[in-house]
């Protein structure tokens, strides 16, 4: 399933900034092209508090944003973590980076999310996507292609949780590269 929010689709947003096919319709905060900003996610995000958020932190994006969910129906194990990671690995565009959630990733600030942002969209990337592995994380495949590993801290999260966290996180960082007073640290 994939979900895509645009900034007109969020109750608090600006309207007008990206339209379904991506062309910019007005003024963009940062001065350059829109890159997208996609989670591919494991596991299926159903009508909880957790998924309002991810959806109004995703439809407050200037450039827009949008969520890919999978799902495998293997038991769980090796041969489930490997089917997780092909569907996870399909939804890629072949040129976009991939930024994979791991707990053993690099604790990410705020302020290096935003650089992470800016180094790929001063390299022309049209889209980044950021991976979300299921309960038993994600299979070598996906980590070996992925440019960087992030983590938000060494705690272990809810999946439907750090959804709405990361979802935060890249709009903070959109913010941080706009200039917008939104974070303040």
């Amino acid at each position: 399933m994939i979900v895509t929010v645009r900034a007109r689709d969020a109750p608090s947003s600006r309207p007008g900034i990206i339209s379904a096919g991506g062309v910019s319709e007005g003024p963009l905060l940062t001065g350059h092209y829109p890159m997208k900003l996609v989670i591919l996610a494991v596991g299926r995000g159903r009508a909880s508090p957790e998924q309002t958020l991810v959806r109004d932190w995703l439809g407050r994006l200037p450039q827009g944003g949008s969520i890919i969910e999978i799902e495998s129906k293997l038991p769980s194990g090796p041969a489930r973590t490997r089917d997780e990671g092909e569907r996870l690995l399909k939804q890629l565009p072949a040129t976009a980076p991939l930024i994979a959630c791991d707990p053993h990733g690099r604790d990410t600030s705020s302020a290096a999310l935003a650089a992470l942002l800016q180094q790929h969209r001063d390299d022309g990337a049209a889209a980044i996507c950021f991976a979300i592995g299921g309960a038993d994380g994600h299979d070598p495949a996906v980590l070996d292609r992925a440019q960087t590993r992030i983590a938000f801290g060494s705690a272990t999260w809810p999946h439907m949780l750090f959804r709405a966290m990361l979802a935060e996180q890249l709009y903070r960082a959109s913010m941080i590269l706009a200039g917008h007073p939104y974070h303040r640290a």
